[in-house]
């Protein structure tokens, strides 16, 4: 890679060919280039000739000056955009415009819409005047690479240079210099992309964290920092987890116009259904696989519930919908199989989504805790504490089906850190278990008995999946006390 100034040259200005004088033929020419639609092989104005000479008289100052013609600015204007995007390191970026973003998502509520489109008009806002920094948070596929390249693509329809790079390339670009074969060393390429005129770094805290890979990145954003150089910055961590000296700057609201944090779902599940990622705990959550369940969808089953069994439903239905309402504490459902309980979990994250509070994380623990063994996998984008602490700070977390997951020291354990936490730090919490209390952990359950901070609702109702099996008042009810498997 050449710096930028080799590739591109100075920058120069179009030439008006016109000036004083009228160019030869230039009127009638006009007239016909603007009649004719189709590309012609020769350029009406010049006939071929790529340039056009001055019809003045010779006493003029402009009497015999050759100007360019309008078709060999148009080529010299093409042959720069090609340079830029070859220099812009953009390749099938290309594709992702302002014209190709959807600003509204894919299915997603008003609050979530709302925080899309706001994202949309601050990068737009910031690609027609590129000054300070701007900078991306957000999970894998909620949009942020796509405006940082409608951003560069904006910036090269105007004929002014960008350079993009994904953090990991940038460093073995940079690594590229001790090979024997370099053209350019370190420093060399260190400046043409520290002096780049707007410099996107894509994908920063995916790269491996050497103490070399983190000094060259601080080298290079420093200088810009110093420098006040537009750049901006896309990343999938959260400020606290960036290297303090790199976030601290990032944070300067002198230089920094917006830090922007897209909370949005994975777009990608939208468009190919549900997409549970084990990259990042953003992407964590399953509501999406349960949409549909609302209280409005929610059925007290008046016609195959004894009385009994239907008094205790709508008491679990109004427990939903109070902590729906209010989400303080946590709200533990015990009951067997298909009783309703995930249903009515579901549907007060639904609600506090309808209502636009931050979307609530929503798993399953069995894959809650293969998400968390993932994270060993040398090809997991995502380590174990970024996707833990994900979960553990969620602002409403709801737990489906505990009890069912593989019932190992380390699955006990991080549950248990996992819950501690929550409890200690008052996080509100739903949970639904197949389990009786007698029956989980003790260190949990000790903490559901708590009753200033958790309710409890056994819910009495059988399986409405056996609605059909036997009469109506003939139903076996669940004890709520012991489970007899």
């Amino acid at each position: 890679m050449k710096r930028i100034s080799d590739i591109l040259g100075p920058a120069t200005k179009p030439i008006n060919a016109r000036g004083q004088g009228e160019a030869r033929s230039a009127r009638a020419a006009d007239q016909q280039f603007a009649a004719n639609n189709a590309r012609t092989e020769i350029c009406p104005l010049c006939k071929g000739k790529g340039f056009l000479v001055y019809d003045v008289p010779p006493n003029h100052p402009d009497f015999n000056k050759i100007v360019p013609c309008r078709c060999t600015q148009a080529r010299i204007a093409a042959e720069k955009i090609n340079k830029l995007r070859t220099v812009s390191n953009l390749g099938a970026l290309e594709r992702m415009t302002f014209d190709s973003f959807l600003p509204d998502g894919i299915h997603l509520p008003e609050a979530a819409r709302n925080e899309l489109r706001q994202a949309y008009e601050w990068s737009l806002d910031y690609a027609r005047d590129p000054v300070g920094w701007l900078v991306f948070l957000g999970g894998y596929g909620v949009g942020k690479t796509h405006l940082a390249a409608a951003i560069a693509n904006y910036q090269i329809t105007l004929g002014r240079p960008v350079l993009f790079v994904i953090v990991p390339d940038l460093l073995d670009y940079l690594r590229a210099a001790f090979g024997p074969s370099s053209e350019t060393g370190l420093d060399e390429r260190l400046e043409a992309i520290r002096e780049a005129p707007l410099l996107i770094l894509d994908d920063l805290g995916a790269h491996n964290s050497t103490p070399w890979a983190q000094e060259k990145l601080f080298q290079i954003i420093n200088h810009r920092y110093n420098s006040r150089l537009p750049t901006v910055i896309t990343t999938n961590l959260r400020l606290v987890e960036i290297d303090p000296r790199i976030a601290s700057r990032l944070v300067d609201g002198d230089l920094t116009h917006h830090i922007i944090d897209i909370s949005v779902p994975d777009y990608r599940a939208g468009q190919d259904g549900p997409l549970v990622a084990e990259r990042s705990g953003r992407n964590l959550s399953s509501l999406a696989l349960h949409r549909d369940e609302t209280f409005d969808t929610f059925s007290l089953r008046a016609d195959d519930l004894q009385p009994n069994a239907q008094d205790n439903l709508r008491q679990a239905v109004t427990l939903a919908k109070a902590f729906a309402k209010t989400p303080v504490g946590w709200l533990v459902f015990t009951g067997t199989y298909g009783c309703g309980k995930t249903h009515l979990a579901a549907a007060i994250a639904n609600y506090q989504i309808a209502a636009g509070h931050p979307s609530p994380v929503f798993v399953v623990v069995p894959d809650l805790l293969d998400h968390l063994r993932a994270t060993f996998s040398p090809n997991s984008g995502a380590t174990l504490d970024r996707v833990f602490e994900q979960v553990r700070t969620a602002s409403l977390l709801i737990l489906d089906d505990l009890g069912t997951e593989s019932a190992t020291p380390w699955a006990r354990e991080k549950l248990f850190q996992l819950l501690n936490h929550r409890y200690a730090a008052r996080l509100p919490t739903v949970i639904t278990t197949y389990n009786t209390l007698d029956e989980i952990d003790e260190r949990l359950a000790s903490r559901m008995r708590d009753t200033t901070r958790c309710t409890v609702h056994g819910i009495t109702a059988p399986s409405y999946r056996n609605a059909d099996a036997a009469p109506a008042g003939k139903r076996t009810t669940r004890r709520t006390d012991k489970v007899t498997r």
